[in-house]
């Protein structure tokens, strides 16, 4: 029989002074294993084997010394999950997956191991058949697939491209030996151990940097700090070896500028003071540290400050500012509470392209121009009546000169405002007129959300030439891993990641006056993550908005969010809507999202966005029309009918209202669904105004009775007592009508909304609440009252709808 050799698996440090090393099999031999340091640099003090259960850590099982395998579920990893309630299964290869589920041999119990409560199950040995590996899996018994943790050791992609973990015959928790060093190692240094096989050269493995190195962070202030007549600069960057300043009071000698060496901390940063008043002077950075494939260290690239509160531009160099120069934010404005909102999204330039005002081509960048359109009477978010603007990303991206046009989504710096929409880059005027732009649209009685983006950087990657292990997910290659789409993934669960967003979004609110966020790609960044920005920011803003978009191509999050503060773009609302209005899909699922999505997506009211078109993907005209080619640019009759029938749906549903700037005079790209750098294509085309004013109307009316005392009906902050709704179907199943307040428990007045997707009349059989003395207010075409007289219609116990038609009815009791 052929010798089996073993080998390292994986090793890593657990501290600075200790260690684990993974052999790829259980040994067996006599006393220890043949391992040692990889070179002389360093030594073992001791050397042992370390205990079953810390395989568990890593690989969710080990094998006790009766042959069981011994599940374990570390709830900690799951943290927004009530497993004493929710109860939990293993479900793999060896059980059939989902029949698992309910199987009470199959699922997990509270145990205590080692001093830390788990979940548990142990299962004998005899029931895994074959020699393996064996794939498994945690899932609940709502039937909901836990997600690995991203640290797993154990994880395997199988063919339907899931994720998994992989239970070993030949690994059982004694694979694992733990050391310790006679010395603290330097994280700046790469160290290995050894395999020794006598007449062979040693296997060496790559001694990684383990949970500790992402735990490691710093409360020390950073950034340039001016305080008074010093200015301190600090940066943490845990791996460097070196870290060197430069500094330029002219913009125009970036080669005459002085450099300084930063003295390192005890806690990954480092530090030079300056004894001066440093206000407008310009700064950057250079970092070196290890070469290997998990650093990305270059002495002579110059590094961005993440802290750098201005920038000239994506490569930098960041500007020194003097808070005390700085001037202080709008505080006089009210957010709008949750249920009362209405948004609308929309990008600076495309709002101020083409806006019917005198300005100058260089007004029409950025946030002075917008800001004097945002003043102006005729503006037209003001007259759609919305009260909260949700802004596409305004933090420093990546274009390459100022003019280009772009979404914002490629960040390179979380605490600067774009350079691009600043009158004088250079002298930072970007902040103020940020600052400006703010208190104008809180003047017109709107909040302001702005869209930011942690989940993925913009190039320069900046903080990856500060330290790629500690800011970014790499595998086992230190390749990037790419879950966003846009080539690499924030480490966001690193401490000071964490740190760095939460202090970013604490600057926005304090500095800027922002109301609240919308995280892109929410689902990257982790429910631990998101939970400790809901407590930082609601101890400075307790009314904060917080919006995720709970999603990335990794996975989806809304359902994770609900016990939280954050609500939600309902995806599944914009899917629905799409089909519905085409009379594809079903009446019964048309209520579920008039009522709010509840339970299933969303705890409470409010915590569900809902949506049909937002910045990604075709506009809403384009993705219905009957039109060729997904080109919606001449909208039919019935592109514009099924385009009302959207926004009675949408301003009728429980929940947050959001619609895309534009989509009220039905905006169109031509069918392009990928827009990003066409500002010739995203640009509002206000002469639709003209050509469509009707539908303008009809949004801006549905807004408006949505936010009116009538519209209270509309508007949730907690969940409606059982019997407010009661829901009428047609016989086809297709039209819908849905009486809210039907128990008369939210007071006197009832609402009674009908609609029809079809291209028939229906009628719609709603029984004895037809003698409730219902009153049109609108149906498809407008709304009824300022001189404007109602058909002569009745609601009658057969509800007549038209063809791809709605109608809204009041009542008093």
């Amino acid at each position: 029989m052929a010798e089996i050799v073993q080998r390292i698996e994986r090793a890593w440090l657990t501290s600075v002074t200790s260690g684990v090393i993974e052999l790829d099999r259980d040994w067996t031999g006599e006393g220890l294993p043949p391992l040692a340091p990889g070179d002389n640099t360093f030594a073992f003090t001791t050397l042992k084997r370390a205990g079953p259960s810390l395989y568990a850590e890593e690989s969710a099982y080990f094998v006790t010394e009766a042959g069981e395998v011994c599940f374990v579920l570390d709830p900690v990893d799951y943290n927004w999950a009530d497993f004493a309630q929710q109860p939990v299964f293993v479900a793999g290869s060896f059980n059939g997956w989902q029949e698992a589920v309910g199987n009470p041999d199959w699922r997990l119990a509270p145990e205590e191991l080692d001093g830390r409560p788990v979940y548990t199950v142990r299962r004998p040995a005899k029931v895994f058949h074959g020699e393996g590996p064996w794939r498994f899996k945690f899932v609940t018994g709502e039937h909901r697939w836990l997600e690995l943790p991203r640290d797993a050791t154990n994880v395997a992609l199988d063919e339907t491209g899931h994720y998994n973990r992989s239970l070993h015959r030949h690994r059982t928790g004694r694979n694992l030996f733990a050391f310790t060093t006679t010395a603290p190692l330097r994280l700046s240094e790469t160290r290995s151990v050894a395999w020794l096989r006598e007449g062979h050269a040693p296997q060496k493995t790559r001694l990684r940097l383990g949970r500790f190195f992402h735990e490691l962070r710093s409360d020390a202030p950073l950034g340039a700090v001016v305080r008074g007549g010093e200015t301190a600069f600090r940066l943490f960057a845990p791996r460097a070896k070196h870290v060197r300043l430069f500094l330029s009071e002219r913009l125009e000698v970036p080669d005459k500028a002085y450099g300084y060496e930063l003295d390192p901390g005890g806690d990954g940063v480092w530090e030079a003071r300056i004894n001066r008043n440093l206000h407008g002077w310009f700064y950057w950075y250079s970092v070196s540290g290890p070469h290997d494939v998990f650093g990305h260290f270059h002495p002579n690239k110059k590094i961005l400050d993440p802290y750098a509160m201005a920038t000239v531009g994506r490569e930098g160099p960041g500007i020194v500012l003097d808070p005390a120069r700085r001037a202080k934010p709008d505080r006089s404005f009210r957010t709008p509470a949750w249920h009362d909102l209405v948004i609308a999204e929309a990008h600076v330039r495309d709002l101020i392209a083409h806006a019917p005002l005198a300005l100058g081509a260089e007004e029409r960048l950025g946030f002075a121009g917008l800001t004097k359109w945002v003043e102006s009477p005729d503006f037209y978010l003001k007259k759609l009546g919305v009260n909260a603007v949700e802004l596409q990303p305004v933090l420093e991206f990546d274009n390459h000169t100022r003019a280009d046009y772009h979404w914002g989504y490629m960040p390179v710096s979380f605490f600067a405002p774009a350079s691009a929409y600043g009158s004088d880059p250079a002298r930072g005027t970007q902040v103020r007129e940020l600052q400006e732009l703010v208190a104008a649209f809180h003047r017109q009685g709107m909040a302001v959300i702005l869209d930011v983006v942690y989940n993925h950087t913009g190039e320069p990657a900046h903080l990856m030439g500060i330290d790629k292990l500690y800011y970014f997910e790499l595998g086992d290659n230190g390749a990037l891993m790419n879950w966003s789409g846009c080539g690499n993934d924030l480490r966001c669960r690193s401490a000071m990641a964490r740190r760095l967003i939460i202090d970013s979004l604490v600057h926005f609110v304090e500095v800027y006056g922002i109301d609240g966020f919308r995280f892109d790609l929410a689902e990257l960044l982790g429910f631990d993550v998101l939970r400790e920005i809901e407590a930082a920011l609601k101890q400075v803003k307790p009314d904060v908005v917080l919006i995720a978009e709970p999603w990335s191509f990794r996975g989806h999050i809304a359902a994770a969010l609900r016990p939280t503060g954050f609500a939600s773009w309902n995806d599944g609302y914009r899917n629905f809507l799409r089909e519905y209005v085409h009379g594809a899909a079903a009446a019964e699922k048309l209520e579920y999202f008039l009522k709010g999505s509840p339970w299933h997506f969303a705890y409470w009211p409010a915590q569900t966005v809902n949506y049909t078109e937002s910045h990604d993907d075709r506009t809403w005209i384009d993705q219905i029309t009957e039109r060729d080619g997904h080109n919606g640019f001449h909208p039919t009759l019935n592109d514009r009918r099924r385009t009302h029938l959207m926004a009675a749906i949408l301003f009728a549903s429980v929940g947050i209202p959001m619609m895309s700037a534009g989509q009220d005079f039905l905006r169109s790209k031509h069918g392009v669904g990928n827009s990003y750098q066409r500002g010739d294509l995203n640009a509002l085309d206000y002469r639709r105004l003209a050509r469509y004013p009707a539908t303008h109307a009809y949004f801006a009316d549905w807004i408006a009775f949505r936010r009116s005392e009538r519209g209270q009906l509309l508007r949730h902050y907690s969940r409606a007592a059982e019997g407010f709704f009661r829901a009428f179907h047609s016989p086809d199943r297709a039209a819908l009508a849905l009486i809210y307040n039907a128990d008369g428990s939210a007071g006197g007045g009832r609402l009674l909304f009908a609609v029809n997707p079809l291209t028939e009349d229906v009628s719609v059989p709603i029984g004895e609440t037809a003698g409730w003395g219902w009153q049109l207010v609108a149906d498809h075409e407008c709304f009824y009252g300022n001189g404007r007289r109602p058909p002569p219609v009745q609601a009658e116990p057969e509800l007549f709808v038209p063809a791809l038609g709605c109608s809204l009815w009041t009542a008093e009791r």
